[in-house]
């Protein structure tokens, strides 16, 4: 589900330290109900599994990847380290030893990781993103995941390229995540993941 930017601006996070040039794109309360100290169990989850979308889904992605090819915007010199520093040169002292695994799945390098936020980033010829998942209280005496994207457009076009594919994020893609994300939590592949109740 979609929720209000302010359920991730009113926290106190280290991410709006390390990164506050970045806007939010969008905020999604993840399908993950657990106990306080489980964003580990989430992250290892996150890290390890193979991605891959069927459907339109995945369709799109293809199409993605295809025009990108095409015109190059995922080429080595417009990632991290090249086109723009990663994140992780401004982290504090204190984060810097605390990385987080690297997603297997897509091309997102971890930035840091706490006991209640991981933040991961990415960066092509259109835009530097960061993906940020918290472990927020639920509201009913629980926990649960909670997915913020803040973005960075590269200028004039990666505005326009952050504006033209919103519709299909929005509608398609992120709540296609959001539903792989809670399906591999109720059925985790290790049991020693086990999350708290």
């Amino acid at each position: 589900m979609r929720i209000p930017d302010t359920e991730h601006t009113k926290h106190a996070w280290h991410i709006h330290e390390v990164a506050p040039d970045f806007r939010v794109e969008d905020v999604w309360a993840l399908p993950t109900p657990g106990g306080p100290g489980d964003l580990d169990v989430l992250v290892r989850q996150m890290s390890t599994r193979p991605g891959g979308f069927s459907g339109l889904t995945g369709a799109l992605f293809a199409l993605r990847w295809k025009i990108g090819a095409l015109f190059g915007w995922d080429r080595g010199a417009a990632g991290i380290g090249s086109r723009v520093r990663s994140l992780r040169g401004r982290l504090p002292p204190h984060l810097l030893a605390r990385r987080g695994p690297d997603l297997r799945a897509v091309p997102f390098t971890s930035v840091f990781q706490t006991d209640t936020e991981w933040a991961s980033e990415m960066a092509n010829k259109t835009v530097h993103t960061v993906m940020h998942i918290a472990w927020v209280p639920d509201g009913r005496g629980g926990h649960r995941g909670q997915m913020a994207v803040l973005v960075k457009p590269n200028g004039l076009f990666g505005r326009a390229y952050m504006l033209a594919i919103r519709p299909f994020r929005h509608l398609i893609v992120d709540p296609a995540l959001v539903r792989k994300i809670g399906q591999g939590w109720r059925s985790p592949e290790d049991p020693s993941q086990r999350r708290s109740s």
